[in-house]
């Protein structure tokens, strides 16, 4: 029974390992890059992407730097961080980035 098992488990392996050969460097250039994307909004470029549902059920763009450093379209607040909030509610704006270091 033991030897099944190790022989099985012997072949799952070289299978895996022969299939991470397998993958041609064409490949993997179409493989979705996993580095932060930018996002545009408005005229101003955002580098980090993602959302959150607010309170009230609205879709609000997540704290996210600018390429430029110049303040995003719809921004609310600065984060002590350096990036820009675009929260609806003054409570628990920028939190995990610091706090709010201004209004906007």
């Amino acid at each position: 029974m033991f030897k099944h098992i190790s022989l099985s488990l012997s072949l799952c392996l070289l299978a895996m390992g022969l299939n991470s050969l397998l993958v041609t460097p064409s490949d993997a250039q179409q493989q979705p890059q996993q580095s932060a994307q930018n996002v545009t909004n408005g005229s101003t470029t955002l580098i980090e992407q993602g959302s959150y549902v607010n309170r009230e059920g609205y879709s609000v763009h997540k704290p996210a730097h600018t390429v430029s450093g110049a303040v995003p379209a719809g921004a609310s607040a600065q984060c002590r961080d350096g990036s820009y909030s675009f929260s609806m509610n003054h409570r628990g704006t920028c939190s995990h980035h610091g706090g709010v270091a201004r209004w906007l």
